[in-house]
């Protein structure tokens, strides 16, 4: 039978390392409060004003993972893209992506499921490998969030959580015990304004106005922030469970846990709830920040580079976002 394995993966994040300090300095707030809440000691801007694109991102983080996986360009055979901050309305980043690394002319898709995006795209690429109809396929998460920020005090609950950043997985067609388990998604729109940027939408009158760019203005995220946690917590929890589920597993079968880094006391929460030691969790929210489709595999690459995860583990990746969306991966290295 035929499954899916990852057999490379890789990451990129920028240069610039934005502290609680620097925040402190053009919002109102510290160290002390950022931490207690959120977990974030730091995080990676991208440098926009030198021309840094979310795509060029993913080419970093794209060589990388074709690189271990022992491939070239030429070997992938499809692109799952997931982002929410591309360099266009349209076209998506995939075929930027596409063009940038001189892949063939591939098929390019891209996800808009947020911090669900990039088990969303492993999800996808799973279908098509299993079904026979590609071999290779590049699963990337790629976010430009420094540029769409509210650095005023109105959008300082949110400007805080988000980092810059980009990482990418190969999966491969194998027959053998290895590879992607099952993979479980799920949606909720009754919350999509709980988390979410309004503006521009496509179906209004005047897509732009100056009071979008305010503080407060649609053109900024919004965030229901207790609504969101207490949303997580239970979401989290339960697609883990329907992925050991699935697989007539227990939470004391795995042995990693990558979570989408959304808050720091969320993927503690769910540690304590599964009763998994600290070293059976990786966390990278206090480095890089919540970087949306981004952290999983940024999350998972360096788990993997670090030594944690190992042939024949189990690893299980867990996600919650804007949506609401919520997804989970269960997975044999």
């Amino acid at each position: 039978m035929i499954k899916s394995k990852i057999t490379g993966v890789g990451y990129y994040v920028p240069k610039k390392t934005v502290t609680n300090d620097d925040l402190s300095k053009v919002l109102t707030t510290n160290n002390d409060w950022i931490i207690e809440r959120t977990g974030v000691q730091e995080r990676r801007y991208a440098d926009v004003e030198g021309g840094e694109k979310n795509y060029e991102m993913a080419v970093k983080a794209s060589e990388d993972a074709i690189a271990m996986a022992g491939m070239t360009a030429e070997d992938i055979d499809l692109i799952v893209y997931a982002t929410l901050s591309s360099e266009y309305v349209f076209p998506g980043s995939g075929v930027l992506l596409q063009r940038s690394m001189g892949f063939r002319n591939i098929a390019a898709i891209d996800v808009r499921a947020q911090c669900s995006g990039f088990v969303y795209g492993i999800s996808i690429a799973d279908q098509f490998i299993k079904t026979g109809m590609y071999k290779n396929v590049l699963v990337v998460g790629s976010e430009i969030h420094s540029t769409g920020l509210d650095f005023s005090d109105h959008g300082r609950h949110i400007t805080v959580i988000f980092g810059d950043g980009a990482g990418a997985a190969v999966l491969t067609a194998y027959e053998g015990e290895s590879g992607i388990l099952s993979t479980h998604l799920h949606s909720q729109g009754q919350f999509a304004e709980e988390l979410a940027c309004i503006d521009p939408g496509f179906s209004k009158k005047e897509r732009f106005t100056p009071d979008m760019v305010e503080p407060g203005g649609g053109f900024f995220p919004v965030m229901n922030g207790q609504l969101v946690f207490k949303n997580a917590v239970v979401r989290f929890s339960e697609v883990i469970n329907e992925a050991l589920s699935h697989n007539n597993m227990t939470a004391k079968d795995i042995d990693m846990l990558i979570p989408h880094q959304a808050n720091l006391r969320i993927s503690q929460f769910i540690q304590q709830k599964f009763g998994l030691r600290d070293d059976q969790v990786h966390n990278t929210i206090q480095k890089y920040g919540n970087t949306t489709a981004a952290s999983i595999p940024i999350t998972l690459c360096e788990a993997y580079k670090e030594g944690k995860i190992k042939d024949g583990d189990i690893v299980c990746l867990a996600a919650f976002g804007s949506g609401f969306t919520w997804a989970s991966a269960l997975i044999r290295w």
